[in-house]
């Protein structure tokens, strides 16, 4: 059956993209653009913005199974799923895999988990076979936390998270997509192999890079002071704050054995990451 992929112009769906297509795996590749779209052996762009319903049908006929990796943050994300699942039932598509996040609740201190709470409860009201992988932070993205002066600054107090490797979430979600009945109601919590706090992701990064960063515990104040200088909406400094909130809350504070239980091999560690990035 037709596989289609989401996202393949970003960083997760372009990495599932690529292993798709190097195991000689057909796929559809739905994107907002089709000219930024990866070329890849086998692989068919379709533009189909998640918010266009009609075109997501369209694109998802005769697609068996389907990667939706969540769109980029904006206030009418939840919307958007919502269409790109209807949109995905009404073509008759027979599983769906969601790129979903850690501790997704209705009452998630992290505000975005909230968004992909919302969208899990759609798809499952609209019956639609799936499964959901839920993502904790990005090992990719620790070096964006940290500040010109060397500072990774946020009001995380002493909790931790076990940040999970993008390689291994892709290489999860094709072993998903090859096998998508094996994995049909399931949800994943996919997680490094080690919770740290932000003091030991700080050491981490200095031991890996050769660059001197500390961590500097914020209070909710100077948390929201220091970004309003970015001029982002309030909805945005929100969730950027309370991404560091979560892990004081401790409910990030989760270290899973579904990557290696899924992969048969142990989750990348946080310094194998970023000795990877060079």
């Amino acid at each position: 059956m037709t596989l289609a992929v989401t996202g393949s112009t970003g960083q997760l769906g372009g990495r599932v993209a690529r292993r798709l297509a190097d195991a000689g795996v057909e796929q559809r590749l739905l994107v907002r653009d089709p000219s930024r779209a990866p070329r890849l052996p086998g692989a068919t762009a379709v533009a189909a913005p998640y918010a266009d319903g009609d075109a997501v049908r369209a694109a998802l006929d005769g697609v068996g199974t389907v990667l939706m990796v969540s769109a980029s943050e904006t206030l009418d994300r939840v919307e958007q799923h919502r269409t790109f699942v209807d949109a995905a039932a009404d073509a008759g598509v027979a599983h769906l895999v969601y790129v979903s996040f850690l501790g997704a609740a209705p009452d998630a201190t992290f505000t975005l988990a909230r968004d992909h709470w919302a969208t899990e409860e759609h798809v499952r009201a609209r019956g639609l076979p799936a499964t959901f992988l839920r993502d904790s932070l990005y090992a990719d993205f620790a070096p964006v936390l940290v500040g010109e002066d060397g500072a990774i600054r946020g009001p995380a107090g002493d909790g931790r998270v076990a940040p999970v490797a993008q390689d291994d979430i892709a290489d999860v979600a094709v072993a998903v997509l090859r096998d998508p009945a094996a994995h049909a109601g399931r949800t994943y919590d996919l997680t490094g192999p080690e919770a740290l706090t932000f003091a030991g992701l700080a050491a981490t990064l200095s031991a890996a890079t050769g660059r001197d960063v500390r961590y500097v515990p914020e209070t909710l104040e100077e948390a929201y002071a220091s970004r309003a200088s970015y001029g982002a909406p309030d909805w945005q400094v929100e969730a950027w704050v309370s991404t560091y909130t979560a892990v004081a809350a401790g409910e990030l504070d989760v270290v899973s054995p579904a990557v290696p239980d899924l992969l048969g091999r142990p989750a990348r560690t946080l310094e194998q990451v970023l000795r990877a990035r060079g």
